[in-house]
């Protein structure tokens, strides 16, 4: 009689849908295309993943990080996955697979060499930044926030309509740092009858509140009446959000995110690239900056920032009031009619020399935030301006993302 064949224990990587925030940066990360997602949920299939660990670090909720050991031949299915509310609870293997299981210290697998840092960015945080908190609120345990201020913070004259909004959470404990981001669950269904998921954005104010001293935070939100393409489109969450009046309260989730976050040590430099709304977390940790302005503890800060003209700069004149030794501002418009087209990847070979001295101090941490396409424009003029000094590009970029000190946060 043939001996029966051993049974194929499969270490399965799986997406937590209670805590996933839909933000895409797993599918977007994925080397091998193993992610895909519907308008539910984010799935993994069990037949192209290799256990890389490549889209672990980078998820701001670590709903990414979960994993079951089954048969392999009894893997969950990607319909299995798409239809899926929570996970399901883990179960005991059968005698003849728990022979063949891993060891008990074993963990998820661990990523071959050459995809440790396949991403722009470094996939963990500088060595000094604060211990953050993420997911203290979940999409069944979400807060209630009170609405304590509703400002545009563009011109009233631009089709640009971005606001300014302040939310405060009473005696409930909602710590968060500069970096950080926090999702809003938006009232209503979607298409298929389905509780809309939780939109994600970043703190534009301070760990000590937008109101230092309150359990406040403040969030910069534009208002989505276009794709990318110039479609019309109603953004659910965007318009929402901008037409809450004061009182009005909304369903918050979070806080997120472990790796985009501000250097804590005495002296640290910041260079800060942002467009529009990516301009949320500079102010945050600007504003951090300002307020210990008078303890010597600060460092360089550099900003470039990118619009379409002034009057679709947020926070615009607010900036400008900044002491220009406290701050240097450097702005890239690209439809101003008095200026030639720029946008900030010029700005950044304009200053080259600047940069680089920034670059050469161990002290200065770098961070991008605004759409997905600035990425390519920033490391090429960061190469080109590396490389006119004679410096190896490749080299800095590896050690800027393995010092945790090159971030990106793009969408």
């Amino acid at each position: 009689m043939n001996a029966a064949l051993p049974v194929d224990v499969l270490k399965q990587h799986l997406i937590d849908p209670e805590i996933c925030i839909r933000c895409n940066t797993c599918e977007e990360t994925c080397p091998v295309d193993a992610i895909t997602h519907d308008s539910n949920n984010y799935v993994v299939d069990p037949d192209i993943c290799n256990g890389c660990m490549a889209c672990v670090p980078p998820c701001p909720t670590g709903s990414i990080d979960n994993w079951r050991l089954v048969v392999r031949a009894q893997a969950y299915t990607l319909a299995d996955q798409l239809g899926w509310d929570e996970l399901p609870r883990e179960e005991a293997l059968p005698e003849a697979a728990a022979a063949v299981l891993p060891p008990a210290d074993a963990t998820a697998p661990e990523p071959p060499a050459n995809v440790a840092y396949t991403a722009a960015g470094a996939s963990v945080p500088p060595w000094s930044a604060a211990h953050p908190y993420v997911n203290l609120y979940t999409h069944k345990t979400p807060v209630t926030a009170t609405v304590v201020g509703n400002y545009r913070v563009t011109g009233a004259d631009t089709d640009s309509d971005i606001h300014h909004l302040v939310l405060d959470f009473g005696e409930l404990p909602f710590p968060v740092l500069e970096g950080q981001s926090i999702g809003i669950l938006p009232p209503g269904v979607d298409a298929q009858g389905r509780p809309h998921h939780a939109r994600q954005y970043s703190l534009a104010s301070p760990r000590d509140g937008e109101r230092a001293g309150y359990n406040n935070l403040s969030l910069t939100v534009k208002r989505v009446t276009e794709d990318h393409q110039g479609n019309a489109a109603h953004g659910v969450c965007s318009n929402y959000l901008c037409d809450l009046a004061k009182h009005d309260t909304v369903q918050v989730i979070g806080p997120f995110g472990q790796t985009f976050l501000m250097p804590n040590h005495p002296r640290a430099n910041l260079i800060m690239i942002c467009t529009g709304t990516g301009s949320a977390p500079m102010r945050a940790m600007t504003e951090r900056y300002r307020r210990r302005i008078d303890t010597g503890e600060n460092g360089r800060l550099m900003l470039f920032f990118g619009a379409r003209t002034e009057r679709e700069l947020p926070y615009f004149g607010p900036l400008m009031k900044l002491p220009r030794d406290f701050i240097d501002i450097n702005l890239a418009l690209s439809r101003e009619a008095s200026q030639p087209k720029r946008y900030v990847q010029d700005l950044i070979r304009e200053r080259a020399a600047d940069v680089l001295g920034l670059l050469a101090d161990r002290n200065t941490c770098i961070y991008v935030c605004g759409l997905k396409g600035m990425e390519v424009g920033v490391l090429d003029a960061l190469r080109e301006v590396t490389m006119q000094s004679g410096q190896d590009w490749t080299i800095l970029h590896d050690v800027l993302r393995r010092e945790g000190r090159l971030h990106f946060e793009t969408y």
